[in-house]
């Protein structure tokens, strides 16, 4: 009985590993703009609004994020977030989580930038997910993102 009774759960265990496919394709993560929460000298405290695009057919339930942030070739900030949420399946969600920020020489490299020029950034870390014996999913993204939308200056009625 009790050998009957492990083989009905270890079958049930490995029809669960079975729902994740192997093909899972990694999550798009893109950078969506910042605003300050603080800030000294030598620290800043940041929050950040990320998009996470979900490109496989199953929808990706999300429990952590750990990200390092590069803008204009700099290292920029460090965050880790225990946000959980749902990303659908083919589908998108924007998100906020709190960065720590050392981020003068990358500041300082911005500011002698044109005003009009977009900056780039670069996005690496895991996404860390619920889908059974896959916990976490590594990436390194880049882009550009316009200087108004960093620095929080939106055009006015949009």
């Amino acid at each position: 009985m009790k050998a009957l009774l492990m083989s009905f759960l270890c079958g049930l265990a490995l029809s669960g590993c079975s729902a994740i496919p192997l093909n899972l394709k990694t999550p798009e993560i893109s950078f969506v703009g910042l605003k300050t929460i603080e800030a000294s000298v030598f620290e800043q405290k940041l929050e950040v609004r990320l998009k996470v695009f979900n490109p496989n057919s199953m929808e990706l339930p999300v429990n952590g994020l750990d990200v390092d942030i590069e803008l204009a070739g700099e290292p920029f900030a460090h965050g880790v977030s225990a946000r959980e949420f749902i990303v659908p399946a083919q589908g998108e969600a924007e998100f906020d989580m709190n960065v720590t920020a050392n981020a003068a020489t990358a500041l300082l490299k911005i500011a002698g930038e044109r005003k009009s020029d977009p900056i780039g950034y670069k996005l690496k870390g895991k996404l860390s997910t619920k889908l059974g014996m896959l916990r976490t999913i590594p990436f390194e993204e880049s882009g550009t993102v316009p200087i108004a939308d960093l620095l929080g200056k939106k055009h006015k009625g949009g």
